[in-house]
C-alpha cells in the first residue's frame, strides 16, 4: 500500500519503524511512544487522534532537529499537516525531550 494512501487499519508499525529509521539516520539519539497509544497498554483500548513520538534529538539547536525530521519524512512520502506528519491519512507527532535518565527510587 502506498504509504500516503488511507487506510482505515492504524500504521503503527510503520510509524515504529520510520522512527528506528531516524535513530538510524543519526536524525534522532533514541525515541519513545507516548500519548494515548502508549496508555493503551495499560488500560481498555479507545480510539484515539494520533501518535505521539517522544525524541532526544542528535541537533541540539534550537529547533531539535525538527525541521530534519520532517524533512527527511516527507521525502520518505509521509504528507505534512501543520504540527503533524500523515501516514496514509494518520497524524503523528514528534515531540523533543531531554536526554535526562528516569531515576529508580526503589
Amino acid at each position: 500500500m502506498p504509504i500516503n494512501e488511507p487506510s482505515s487499519n492504524l500504521p503503527l508499525r510503520d510509524v515504529l519503524r520510520a522512527a528506528n529509521g531516524l535513530v538510524a539516520g543519526g536524525l534522532i539519539e533514541d525515541w519513545a511512544l507516548g500519548g494515548a497509544l502508549a496508555a493503551i497498554y495499560y488500560v481498555e483500548p479507545f480510539t484515539t487522534y494520533d501518535a505521539d513520538i517522544f525524541f532526544i534529538p542528535a541537533d541540539k539547536g534550537l529547533s531539535a532537529g525538527i525541521p530534519a525530521i520532517y524533512a527527511h519524512l516527507k521525502a520518505e512520502g509521509w504528507l505534512i499537516e501543520h504540527e503533524h506528519l500523515l501516514l496514509r491519512g494518520f497524524p503523528v507527532q514528534f515531540l523533543a525531550a531531554s536526554g535526562g535518565r528516569a531515576i529508580s527510587s526503589g
